[in-house]
């Protein structure tokens, strides 16, 4: 099978690659574990991130924006000596006032997934990249998106960071063309329109 050249031999890296990664997300709670995810990825790899996938969702209680939001200072201390996660005081107390803001537009909008995908029209943006060099790391919708999080009082979603979100939400198809995903994809997005 061939992937985007971003897969490295590691069994998540390829799961993620061919199973999440793209694929358009609906679901709230998903798209609120991306935001987390993703905020904790900032100036760090990916890999990172996935290897300690499964620490994250024990520590934050299966991404739980309404348990989160609760998260008191003992809790924060709790969090800070789990080595299973990466424990960064401001992003676990983002993370924080983020499940607070992702509440409040959840009521605002009905459902947060209704928000944030307005940023790209409620569709999939599908990008024709022959090679990973091509790929933003930030575009216009980003920019959007990060303006319009941080005005509802989110934290640590600079645009890059909402970038990634996008690709990982599938709210932009970056798999390569010559990935067997882009396809796949593509297909998706067309049965789903």
């Amino acid at each position: 099978m061939k992937r985007c050249t971003w897969v490295n031999s590691k069994e998540n890296t390829i799961k993620y690659h061919d199973m999440e990664w793209g694929v358009p997300v609906y679901d709230d709670q998903l798209l609120f574990e991306y935001i987390v995810l993703d905020s904790f990825q900032a100036g760090l790899s990916w890999q990172t991130i996935l290897d300690k996938r499964e620490n994250f969702r024990k520590a934050f209680d299966q991404f739980d924006a309404k348990k989160i939001a609760q998260y008191d200072d003992s809790k924060i201390t709790m969090l800070m000596k789990d080595a299973g996660i990466i424990r960064n005081l401001l992003k676990i107390k983002a993370t924080i006032s983020n499940a607070q803001s992702f509440l409040l537009l959840q009521k605002e909008y009905g459902s947060f997934s209704k928000y944030i995908w307005q940023f790209t029209s409620g569709i999939t943006i599908i990008n024709k990249y022959n090679n990973s060099s091509q790929i933003p790391v930030s575009t216009q919708e980003s920019d959007a998106m990060s303006k319009g999080l941080k005005s509802h009082g989110f934290k640590f979603v600079g645009t890059t960071i909402c970038y990634a979100f996008m690709q990982a939400a599938g709210m932009v198809n970056d798999h390569l063309i010559s990935c067997n995903r882009y396809d796949e994809i593509c297909n998706f997005h067309k049965k789903n329109i």
